[in-house]
């Protein structure tokens, strides 16, 4: 990557430096890796139990029901994956956010 500023690499290296930017870096990376675990546990765990119960998933959800447990463990999946996704974004949006502007500030400084 090139640049006309001539102190592009002083800024990044003054940015890399900083330990606001490490803290951001470090919380942003546990959060995402957490909620990646999180939602490849559930999905591969609702894999398993389709290759190797899926009679469990065809079973109704009471007495006389047309409607299998199946379903509403699908719209559970899809759900926790939304409210995942939605936790990562109100938490980028406030304080990966925050900490970002406090870093750029402390820069041009």
């Amino acid at each position: 990557m090139t640049t006309d500023h001539p102190n592009h690499v002083q800024i990044c290296a003054q940015v890399r430096a900083n330990p606001n930017f490490q803290r951001l870096t470090r919380q942003r990376s546990l959060l995402a890796w957490s909620l990646s675990a999180v939602v490849l546990a559930v999905y591969y765990s609702f894999i398993m139990v389709v290759a190797f119960a899926p009679a469990w998933l065809h079973l109704p959800m009471y007495d006389g029901s047309h409607l299998s447990l199946g379903m509403p463990i699908g719209v559970a999946i899809i759900l926790l994956s939304w409210l995942l996704t939605a936790w990562y974004v109100h938490t980028a949006n406030t304080r990966f956010d925050a900490l970002s502007a406090q870093i750029l500030q402390e820069t041009r400084a």
